[in-house]
């Protein structure tokens, strides 16, 4: 496989703003979702909250995101995906920082959940604009590319920890890292700007304007429900699995392996280096190999080395290693989802079945973290995190060999 590059210089202005835009969203989003698992372990001594309860509030916003994602995939269906793009970015930058200026576990868990429902559309919609907006050439490569722009985001919230935590207390730090949360908004002048509708969207809309007839209850019929429901295995899979990881990770290797925080920014690092790295070439794979392919290569990776980090009997120089095939394939599974879940549903349903499959497979996915809050009060914390990842990844690749193959597929000519 040639790793192409030039791809980019070939996509139209309307293409390029998209693919900047929906990268940028997703960049910031991550900084801002991911900076709750670097704070976990200064709450629990602040406010004095269990394991369980610091779960709870990752896995409210999870929950609340589920409902986002498919409410707006609804509105994006009737209203347009760059409005409500514009609208699910500035919901979640404002909550984000509104998190910052809470006093309590009940304050936090109401503004997360409110950061839930823009966090969880912003994906829902965003992925079907970039689905609908490039070719199909390069839809893969670039749907994938912006799924790349979490590991710039989640590296971006490690420096801001190493940062804040350095220079102020930390009862001052962790309220900074939710503050900065603001930055999104900032995107929604330049989408308004430069980001047009697709072409398909757009032709969809006349028809059901013209009188066309359409329910999101359809996503629910016969024809279209297996397609439904794999999806929604498929995204609790892969979604459970990478939040069970994440949310507890920093929390694992401060509490297990005894590291520094400069020491656990290193490892942190080298799995955010993994995961920029899976995110673009599983993006080139998607394309090249075919979506299942690729989904099927990643997951399996991602359940091997989910057991030999958190199994292995081995020192830090070899858990740094593992680091990275760790971040490459459990975020190098998300670059082919937006694009095969776009080329799955009809035209005129894509907002509402793209956006409520994967929202309820994130609803479903979202409880893992809690469970290994909770599960690692009777077994070690990696042990918690290795049993509900497994299993995750265990149900995603049965969803994906169910469904068909749609690298290629022409979505002006499918409805």
């Amino acid at each position: 496989m040639e790793f192409d590059v030039k791809w980019f210089a070939e996509l139209t202005p309307g293409e390029r703003h998209t693919l900047i835009a929906t990268f940028g969203g997703w960049a910031l989003d991550g900084m801002d979702v991911m900076a709750y698992s670097f704070v976990v372990p200064t709450l629990m001594t602040t406010w004095h909250i269990t394991g369980g309860e610091a779960g709870l509030l990752g896995t409210a916003a999870l929950l609340v995101s589920a409902a986002g994602g498919w409410l707006a995939g609804l509105l994006a269906d009737r209203y347009g995906r760059v409005r409500i793009l514009q609208l699910t970015i500035a919901w979640f930058a404002v909550f984000t920082f509104l998190s910052g200026l809470t006093n309590s576990w009940w304050q936090l868990l109401f503004t997360r959940g409110l950061q839930g429902l823009g966090f969880g559309g912003e994906w829902a919609v965003g992925s079907v604009l970039m689905g609908e907006t490039i070719r199909a050439q390069h839809r893969g490569k670039a749907v994938g590319t912006v799924q790349a722009g979490w590991a710039i985001g989640w590296g971006l919230a490690a420096l801001c920890y190493a940062l804040l935590f350095s220079l102020l207390s930390p009862a001052i730090a962790w309220r900074a890292m939710f503050l900065i949360g603001i930055l999104p908004a900032l995107l929604v002048f330049y989408i308004r700007r430069n980001v047009p509708e697709p072409e398909v969207y757009s032709k969809a809309r006349q028809s059901i304007i013209a009188g066309q007839t359409v329910s999101f209850l359809e996503i629910f019929r016969p024809n279209l429900l297996h397609v439904t429901a794999l999806t929604s295995l498929m995204a609790i899979g892969a979604q459970g699995g990478y939040y069970a990881i994440t949310t507890w990770l920093p929390t694992f290797l401060k509490t297990q392996r005894h590291l520094s925080v400069l020491d656990t920014g290193g490892y942190l690092a080298v799995v955010i280096a993994g995961s920029l790295a899976g995110y673009l070439l599983s993006a080139h794979l998607a394309d090249w190999l075919g979506r299942k392919k690729t989904l099927i290569l990643f997951a399996m990776g991602s359940f091997a080395t989910v057991v030999g980090y958190t199994y292995s009997p081995i020192g830090n120089h070899a858990m740094l290693a593992l680091g990275f095939p760790l971040g490459f394939f459990a975020s190098g599974v998300f670059s082919p989802i937006g694009a095969f879940f776009t080329e799955l549903f009809p035209n005129r349903l894509r907002g509402s079945g793209q956006g409520f499959s994967y929202s309820f497979g994130r609803a479903l996915g979202a409880i893992f973290p809690t469970l290994v809050g909770y599960l690692s009060a009777t077994m070690p914390l990696s042990h918690a995190i290795a049993v509900f990842a497994v299993a995750a990844y265990a149900f995603m690749i049965l969803a994906v060999v169910l469904l068909p193959e749609t690298r290629g597929r022409d979505l002006h000519a499918f409805d």
